[in-house]
């Protein structure tokens, strides 16, 4: 397991404050106290979340041209089609992923292919769950160009705790299955927007894990 880039500040920034409030309540009331110790074991709990908030365990990622794999590790939430008019102007099939702030929370291209368009969207906090979060969220959305089956949409989405949205995309580049999309802080979503002809390979509720688990399987292609 390794420690995401993206969470250097942040720990930095915990370690920071918890050193602090060591340092101060020592120099204040030097005398060592129970209350003492459960302060101490407070802070180490809210260290050792932050730095498994930003973790990023090592997985065999898997690669197939055929299918759609996980953008993230989470529970899927919706599976339902629905019209997209942003970049398609028709209807598609949605799949989203919904991640607590105990999931990682690194998101991956589901598809190999080409980025063909980019856009950030300004919005509320709806909790990420919320039917209308995929809409009215403040959201990034991406669509990749796939060889064979065409455009995928990929949509990030901040919830009520997310405030940062990451994304490393860049129109016209080429970019592999399974590779890092972005980032998203402290319980987020992400919305997958797919051929209505897609088979889907997961249920609502169920656990996947981003880069591992297919979500369907494009053009109805059986196995």
């Amino acid at each position: 397991m390794k420690i995401h880039k993206e969470g250097y500040k942040s720990i930095a920034a915990a370690t920071f404050v918890a050193a602090i409030l060591v340092v101060g309540t020592n120099y204040f009331f030097p005398e060592q106290t129970f209350f003492h110790y459960l302060g101490y074991t407070g802070l180490l709990v809210f260290w050792t979340i932050v730095v498994r908030f930003f973790r990023i365990p090592f997985r065999e990622l898997i690669q197939d041209a055929d299918i759609v794999l996980c953008p993230a590790d989470g529970t899927i939430v919706a599976i339902e089609e629905v019209l997209v008019d942003e970049f398609f102007n028709d209807r598609r099939l949605q799949v989203s992923v919904f991640m607590s702030p105990n999931n990682v929370h690194v998101n991956r291209y589901p598809v190999s292919g080409k980025i063909v368009y980019t856009n950030y969207w300004p919005g509320s906090f709806l909790v990420a769950w919320h039917p209308k979060s995929s809409t009215e969220n403040e959201r990034n959305t991406v669509v990749v160009e796939h060889h064979t089956y065409g455009p995928i949409m990929i949509r990030q989405i901040a919830g009520a705790l997310a405030r940062r949205i990451v994304c490393y995309s860049r129109t016209n580049e080429r970019i592999e299955q399974g590779r890092e999309l972005g980032f998203i802080k402290f319980g987020s979503r992400v919305d997958l927007f797919l051929p209505l002809n897609s088979e889907v390979k997961v249920a609502l509720e169920q656990k996947v894990k981003g880069g591992i688990t297919p979500i369907a399987i494009l053009a109805a292609k059986k196995r």
